[in-house]
């Protein structure tokens, strides 16, 4: 029987991670402001980070964060150990340094930062801003870019999934997925077609449907 936390706050603010962690991992602007940040810490943390570990473990984590995203003092060691990282020995009887979830959520967030941080929001609609000292990076550089550091945080997450394996006996609220492996790879993935987009109307171009479905499948793969 899994023991809960019914006496912490959950992490309902802005993270688990503060801003003032990112400039261990990347030369970020401190002109930058810390709520700006906050906004993609928040989004890295529920669509990056709740996939991977699965939502029992990820509300079982986050219990033991006030909502401040203060750490509290009652946490589990074995939560502390897969949130601030820990060497341990694995099956194989190698010594194992892992780094905990905190290089993996600076380079989510930081892909997801500058993925949306090119765009400005106006009454008049989306905007890119312009710099008198400075140019911006085309919209293909953006993505080379962003594609960049979600390869260095899925390299993160690879040791996370390690440590979680190797220590499963400790979180059995995880289960390994290797749907949710495929899908956070760095590039745009397929993951379902809607075939209705392939609809045309009824009657002679029954063939033409299915060739034009089958097609589009084999371009896709």
């Amino acid at each position: 029987m899994i023991e809960l936390n019914n006496n912490v706050t959950p992490a309902s603010g802005w993270g688990i991670i503060a801003p003032s962690i990112f400039q261990q991992y990347e030369d970020i602007s401190v002109n930058i402001k810390p709520e700006r940040l906050k906004v993609f810490i928040k989004k890295a943390q529920e669509l990056d980070l709740k996939p991977f570990l699965g939502h029992a473990l990820y509300y079982e984590l986050i219990k033991w964060f006030t909502a401040d995203g203060i750490l509290s003092d009652n946490m589990p060691p074995k939560y502390q150990d897969l949130y601030k990282g820990c060497t341990y020995t694995d099956p194989q009887g190698y010594e194992i340094i892992y780094e905990g979830l905190t290089p993996a959520m600076v380079y989510f967030t930081f892909a997801r930062f500058i993925e949306s941080n090119a765009v400005h929001y106006t009454p008049t609609g989306p905007v890119i801003k312009r710099y008198d000292n400075a140019e911006p990076l085309s919209a293909s550089a953006i993505v080379k870019l962003v594609q960049q550091q979600r390869s260095i945080a899925n390299a993160h997450v690879n040791e996370v999934e390690k440590f979680l394996l190797d220590k499963q006996a400790d979180y059995p609220l995880w289960f390994f997925n290797s749907k949710n492996k495929s899908a956070r790879q760095a590039g745009p993935r397929i993951r379902g077609i809607d075939r209705t987009d392939f609809n045309y109307p009824s009657g002679n171009n029954d063939a033409v449907n299915l060739n034009t479905l089958n097609n589009f499948l084999t371009d896709a793969y």
